[in-house]
């Protein structure tokens, strides 16, 4: 019975490890510009709604705000994993943010 041969399958983790390593060597920003922009403009919208003029955004405004909730969010997962590691798990669970925020304190340890 023979000729089919089965496609080539990696170990389970094999292909997630490599894909952290690739996005952990790359510096571009991973969320996509134009929902990040969405979001920044709803919730302007919904922090200050009394005012009646429609605030506008310069590109590089927008792209420092990216730029710094990328950052914050790895730093928020890196310590979240090292509070799961901790727990002598693997996964990231919701209280290993919950733990990292709190232990940050207020301003997130970037301040």
């Amino acid at each position: 019975m023979g000729g089919v041969k089965k496609p080539h399958r990696y170990k389970a983790g094999t292909v997630a490890l490599r894909e952290i390593r690739r996005y952990q060597k790359s510096t571009e920003l991973l969320i996509a510009k134009l929902p990040f922009s969405r979001l920044v403009r709803e919730v302007c919208m919904n922090v200050a709604p009394a005012s009646s003029e429609v605030s506008r955004w310069q590109s590089q405004a927008i792209q420092a705000l990216q730029e710094a909730a990328e950052a914050f969010l790895v730093h928020l997962f890196e310590d979240s994993n090292l509070c799961a590691i901790h727990a002598k798990r693997v996964t990231i669970m919701q209280k290993d943010i919950q733990l990292a925020r709190r232990i940050r304190g207020a301003w997130g340890g970037l301040g």
